[in-house]
């Protein structure tokens, strides 16, 4: 009983996650969703700026303390090992909702390409963004990194193994193809309102930051396999290799 409950806690929590991705791509994007990014602003502007960016600082933090092994390691003691990922999936969706659902339009536009091909070039890379953001996923391990491979384990009975370092497709050419996807879906909008640009710069300062401490864990936990990989591949954008020191 308690392995079917915790499979179950398990699928709700990717399905939370999977909805979540979805509106997101519509709340960035402008497209098929009641609320979105841009609007008529309803509060004064500074009001919206401090809302907006204490949306996003909750859910900075959130989202790498709870990735910190160090948090993991004492988060364990109350949340059964097993259920860790998908809580923290869980969580990451809850915070991404917040953000959506409690996000200022602040009005103003710093950007409006009106010429046809320029909006279907940025409205492309709009997609491609999203699309590399999900293939990379699956690259690494989509189930792995959303918790179900760690409750279907548990499920079948059997113990956890942990993924081994490998570098596959995008990982070749930039460490972190899944943030170079992230930063094209938000930067690559043929209409960038004061509030997507502010979106843009805060998501875009704390990739980087969520990198530092990222690379880190993983120098950690692989060691010279990943100083090696890193001292000859480009962190985030593709343009060219490092030379090996």
């Amino acid at each position: 009983m308690k392995r079917t409950l915790v499979l179950v806690y398990g699928l709700i929590s990717y399905l939370l996650f999977f909805g979540t991705f979805l509106y997101a791509i519509g709340f960035i994007g402008n497209i098929f969703v009641p609320k979105s990014i841009d609007g008529t602003p309803a509060v004064p502007l500074m009001s919206a700026i401090f809302v907006n960016a204490g949306l996003l600082l909750l859910f900075a933090l959130q989202h790498s303390i709870m990735a910190r092994p160090a948090f993991k390691a004492k988060w364990i003691k109350y949340v059964p090992e097993q259920i860790e990922r998908s809580t923290y999936v869980l969580f990451s969706s809850i915070c991404m909702l917040l953000l959506m659902w409690q996000w200022q339009p602040m009005g103003g536009f710093i950007w409006d390409v009106k010429d046809a091909a320029g909006k279907t070039i940025l409205t492309s890379l709009f997609g491609i963004g999203w699309a590399i953001v999900l293939i990379s996923t699956f690259l690494i391990n989509h189930f792995d990194l959303f918790g179900l491979r760690q409750v279907w384990f548990y499920f079948l009975g059997k113990k956890y193994e942990h993924l081994k370092f490998r570098v596959p497709f995008f990982y070749k050419y930039v460490r972190h193809p899944l943030y170079f996807g992230w930063l094209v879906c938000f930067w690559a909008t043929p209409v960038m309102s004061a509030a997507h640009l502010l979106f843009a710069l805060l998501t875009t300062g704390y990739i980087f930051t969520a990198i530092w401490f990222e690379e880190r864990d993983l120098i950690e936990q692989f060691g010279s396999k990943y100083n090696d990989y890193k001292n000859k591949t480009p962190m985030i954008f593709p343009v060219g290799r490092k030379k090996t020191v």
